[in-house]
């Protein structure tokens, strides 16, 4: 079928097969043109099929030549259908890790449940014996809590008062003024439980009660600040208090981990274009304004360039440069000041006639649509293209 980008507000309804594995083959070629990491050698990606995760997938694999298990929940293809990026995205890595000798298995289901952690759980026993290094990347809006059944909806609102400031439609380019009104009720709490540290906790604690983390095995997380325009409704919101619940849990899960001399860390990563920072008002003003400087500069980074530094300089490159709350900081550039400087000037700016000008809104809209497969350099989309591709590994 001829596949074409449909989109309602900030979802692509589609996603193209081909345009996923470029996208996956370029993050692999950047990685292996980095050269080797001295990193770990058997890695469990929790949310491994896009973002962060997958780049995280790509570079434990591509770049320390490491055994992986991603986790993720996406719908798989059918016929006139198209499957979701995230399960393209996964085909195209496994495909490509098994061509170089790697070894690569995924499991698609409800990483909040336990029988998926199970599932996992019994993987590694068979295969693996110890996982090194674990990822947890997921983000969900819903979590049904795996010991009550209770389903947990998590909120993007701020705390105590209205919050009022500019946004854009990066499709239309329109800017425009948006108030959001304030958390209430059981919004804090239903969004600590969904987006907070409980369930890495859960995760890590399954599989250090079945001995299947090494001596020394690290855990991370990843997480965001970001700067005062987007304080109000992300870092001092709801998502905020989930962020410091997660970081919270770093160090608990290090204590737990004393006895095998693991670690626990969040990584504080830069705000790029996914499809969550995409439904979060203001954050697609504040990307575009940001790309524009950070590009002019040349210091911008995606996905993929964040992880590799990730583990390349920090996790595995001898300094962690924690900050002053045992946090890793690769968002360590998008903070500089002179950035943050020039970024809130364009911001006072910056309005539906200027955007084009002083922002970098072809460069958001083309990532955006670059997370489905599509507007990647290479591809020809007039081509028909077979929608029903497979996961090696899924049985």
């Amino acid at each position: 079928m001829i596949i074409e980008p449909r989109t309602r507000g900030f979802i692509c309804l589609t996603s193209h097969p081909t345009g996923c594995e470029q996208n996956v083959l370029n993050q692999i070629e950047y990685v292996k043109s980095k050269g080797k990491i001295e990193g770990a050698k058997k890695v469990l990606v929790l949310g491994a099929s896009t973002g962060f995760g997958l780049a995280s997938r790509i570079t434990s694999a591509f770049g320390s030549d490491a055994a992986t298990i991603g986790v993720f929940f996406d719908k798989a293809p059918t016929e006139g259908r198209p499957g979701s990026p995230g399960y393209y995205n996964t085909a195209a890595f496994e495909k490509h890790a098994h061509k170089a000798g790697l070894y690569a298995k995924s499991i698609n289901g409800d990483a909040f449940s336990n029988e998926i952690k199970q599932e996992v759980v019994n993987l590694i026993k068979e295969d693996l014996g110890q996982i090194d290094l674990v990822i947890y990347s997921l983000a969900s809006p819903v979590r049904t809590h795996p010991n009550t059944g209770k389903r947990y909806k998590s909120v993007l609102k701020p705390i105590g008062e209205v919050f009022t400031n500019k946004t854009v439609d990066f499709h239309t380019g329109v800017v425009s003024e948006i108030s959001i009104n304030p958390a209430e009720g059981d919004d804090i709490e239903n969004t600590v439980t969904v987006m907070g540290g409980e369930d890495w906790k859960m995760w890590i604690d399954a599989l250090k009660a079945e001995n299947l983390l090494a001596e020394g095995a690290t855990t991370v997380a990843y997480s965001y600040i970001g700067p005062e325009v987007t304080k109000p409704v992300y870092r001092n919101g709801t998502i905020g208090a989930a962020k410091d619940h997660l970081e919270a849990t770093a160090f608990e899960i290090t204590d737990d981990l004393k006895s095998i001399g693991g670690k626990a860390y969040v990584s504080v990563n830069k705000a790029l274009v996914t499809q969550a920072s995409s439904a979060i008002p203001v954050i697609p003003l504040y990307i575009s304004l940001l790309f524009k400087v950070m590009k002019d500069k040349e210091i911008h980074e995606g996905c993929i360039e964040q992880i590799q530094r990730l583990y390349s300089e920090r996790l595995f490159g001898g300094d962690l440069a924690l900050d002053e709350k045992g946090r890793i900081r690769v968002d360590d550039w998008e903070m500089y000041d002179d950035v943050q400087e020039e970024v809130a000037e364009l911001w006072e700016k910056a309005t539906t006639e200027n955007l084009a000008e002083i922002g970098d809104l072809q460069g958001y809209s083309d990532e955006f649509f670059n997370l489905f497969g599509f507007k990647v350099p290479g591809v020809n989309y007039e081509a028909d293209v077979n929608e029903v591709v497979k996961i090696p590994s899924e049985k």
